[in-house]
């Protein structure tokens, strides 16, 4: 098979595939003999030549899919007749810690945070499937250790934790909670944000939205939420911590 046509396969198969697209995916449907550096190789060159297009091709954290250009999110927010989702600040600020600070128990969350963390807000991170429960520490009591998952970063356009932004100068104290957490993967509608109740939006005056955009700007968003969760290395290592590791992307 010729080159050209190879990769008219390639982005055939990608564009139309409901999720990101693993490079063993990718090979099998292509019933090919590539190794995986001959299709990295192949998908290099692909996104390479959709880099000035309407779209992108772009590698997450389960593979490989097609985005929307930055440039032209303003555009395709005015087709948007729904009104964008919201989630309030403290549940932004709990992803915020759960993220920069992985693995953490609902304890660690409630000593940077300074308030109670409820479990309705642990709940809504889960749901989103943004959250999960990779392990337990080795204390009395075992609490859970929670960390992102691979979702997260498929939602924000990443590829691992380490791609977040890195965190401002510990000198600052206070959580900048004000993130728009976009990066909706294009050409699928898996991800529905769940929408805070009346009430929700009444007992919580900080609550932020989030814009349900085809493709985030990666430092953009995620540059504010990374302001000042002080002391990075808060978390004392625990046997656990291996395991919770393991669990998470990198």
């Amino acid at each position: 098979m010729i080159l050209s046509e190879l990769k008219r396969i390639i982005e055939a198969l990608i564009l139309c595939h409901d999720a990101p697209m693993s490079l063993a995916q990718i090979r099998q449907s292509l019933d090919s003999d590539l190794s995986n550096e001959q299709l990295r190789a192949l998908l290099d060159e692909i996104a390479l030549e959709w880099q000035t297009r309407a779209v992108h091709l772009v590698q997450v954290a389960t593979g490989w899919c097609f985005q929307s250009a930055p440039d032209l999110i303003p555009y395709l927010d005015r087709m948007r007749a729904e009104k964008p989702a919201s989630y309030s600040r403290a549940v932004l600020e709990t992803l915020a810690i759960i993220a920069y600070k992985q693995p953490v128990t609902r304890g660690d969350i409630e000593d940077i945070r300074g308030v109670t963390v409820s479990s309705e807000i642990i709940k809504k991170l889960e749901d989103r499937g943004w959250v999960d429960v990779v392990g337990h520490r080795e204390v009395p009591g075992r609490p859970a250790l929670l960390a992102t998952t691979k979702q997260f970063l498929d939602d924000l356009g990443l590829q691992h934790v380490r791609d977040l932004p890195p965190l401002l100068a510990e000198h600052e104290t206070e959580v900048e909670s004000q993130l728009s957490l976009d990066g909706i993967k294009p050409l699928t509608e898996r991800a529905q944000v769940g929408v805070l109740t009346t009430e929700e939006a009444q007992a919580d005056s900080g609550q932020l939205t989030l814009v349900q955009q085809e493709q985030m700007h990666t430092e953009s968003a995620t540059s504010d939420l990374a302001k000042d969760i002080d002391n990075e290395n808060y978390l004392e290592a625990s046997p656990s911590n291996s395991e919770a590791e393991n669990s998470t992307p990198e």
